[in-house]
């Protein structure tokens, strides 16, 4: 399937492979005039993320209207789609053939649950890998990043660069491609990306368990040890809910399983879509409580952890997932005393979501990094965008 030309450069120059498509041809123009000007630009999609990381400083550039899938081989399991294009659009070509996205990226910015509106076009496939967040099954299939096979980029010198291709043998130099995914923009305008994608799985089958958060975590140790088909797991309140997915005997061998060995109940089909499906999108009962908080004074973050850290025993409203290794809280703590607790677990603390204006707390909305970690990032600023046209202050307040 074919619907339009990709646009990695074909060995012509970078403004040269510019002008095949109107949409780029129009950003390398507003690059150009930013550069001359000494002006920074907002790189923006569906704009449905605005309030994760700082805000980005500079005029608005569009990306919209770099729009469409390149090539599809359902076969190859690969699709190569523009950076505009509509996240559900591409989610519905895939589903049309029986495949999809299974790090299920979040499709935020649902009216009627405290998000930020839609844009004019919803999520954007730029804006997901930008974002580089994943969705209940993260833990079990992957990240964006472990699913980004190449990606062309517009660099802040004016060059249209492709890395990576369609395949996962390519491996030579640095996985530019993959380090996209979370960068928020900031090492240029993502153009088009290579994606991998697998088949729906033929069965799924829930189960929640009534448990307490330490009994909760131990189990879904216990659990990951075992060759089960286990894909998404969710505590919250005294519930324990765990999704199972793969070929059928299996799922229905691991459901038996669970009953039998520690008393869990099914979910009837139905309820259970939605439940993850609200986990996904962050509509269901704890997100929307959670941005009602936030409207309030609270805060939202996102601690990353070992899966087998213990209960963090932090005040505020908790939903574990990801088999232990994510926790949102819903707190007024101060950020460091959450930093500190996630350093003692031996992970990290990243603001999520605050009421609009909120300064961003000491150190920035992202866990500052090592001195080393620091002078790579950096580097790679540098290299792709060294007069730090694109969005200066979104990663960290400084660059």
């Amino acid at each position: 399937m074919n619907s339009s030309e990709s646009l990695a450069p074909d060995g012509g120059t970078a403004a040269q492979s510019s002008l095949k498509h109107p949409a780029l041809k129009r950003l390398l123009e507003q690059l150009q005039q930013a550069r001359a000007d000494g002006q920074t630009l907002d790189i923006r999609g569906g704009h449905t993320k605005r309030f994760y990381g700082n805000t980005a400083m500079g005029q608005p550039l569009d990306v919209t209207p770099l729009a469409g899938i390149s090539s599809y081989e359902p076969s190859e399991l690969v699709v190569t789609v523009r950076a505009g294009t509509p996240l559900a659009e591409l989610e519905a070509v895939l589903a049309d053939k029986g495949q999809c996205l299974p790090f299920e990226p979040p499709r935020l910015g649902r009216a009627g649950a405290g998000q930020a509106p839609f844009g004019a076009v919803g999520g954007t496939v730029g804006g997901m890998v930008a974002a580089g967040l994943s969705g209940p099954a993260r833990a079990a299939v992957g990240s964006v990043r472990d699913y980004v096979l190449g990606a062309t980029l517009l660099t802040g010198r004016g060059e249209l660069l492709s890395f990576g291709g369609q395949v996962m043998k390519n491996v030579a130099g640095y996985d530019v491609a993959r380090l996209l995914a979370g960068s928020l923009g900031t090492l240029g305008v993502i153009c088009e990306v290579s994606l991998k994608v697998l088949a729906q799985p033929v069965a799924q089958h829930t189960l929640r368990f009534e448990m307490d958060e330490a009994r909760a975590i131990t189990l879904l140790q216990q659990l990951g040890g075992q060759p089960l088909p286990l894909n998404a797991s969710a505590w919250w309140e005294g519930m324990l809910v765990v999704r199972l997915a793969g070929a059928g005997k299996a799922v229905e061998a691991a459901a038996q399983l669970l009953r039998q060995n520690h008393g869990g109940g099914d979910v009837d089909a139905d309820m259970a879509a939605t439940f993850w499906q609200g986990l996904r999108d962050q509509t269901d009962e704890f997100f929307v409580g959670a941005h009602e908080a936030v409207a309030r004074g609270a805060q939202l973050w996102r601690l990353s952890v070992p899966a087998w850290a213990p209960p963090l025993k932090l005040a505020g409203q908790q939903l574990i997932e990801w088999g232990g290794a994510q926790r949102w809280l819903c707190t007024p703590l101060q950020a460091s005393a959450l930093r500190e607790a996630a350093r003692a677990a031996g992970g990290h603390a990243t603001l999520f979501r605050a009421a609009e204006g909120t300064p961003a707390p000491e150190g920035g909305v992202f866990a500052p990094l090592s001195a080393p970690l620091a002078r790579i990032q950096r580097s790679l600023k540098q290299s792709f965008d060294p007069d730090g046209l694109f969005n200066r202050g979104r990663l960290y307040p400084d660059w």
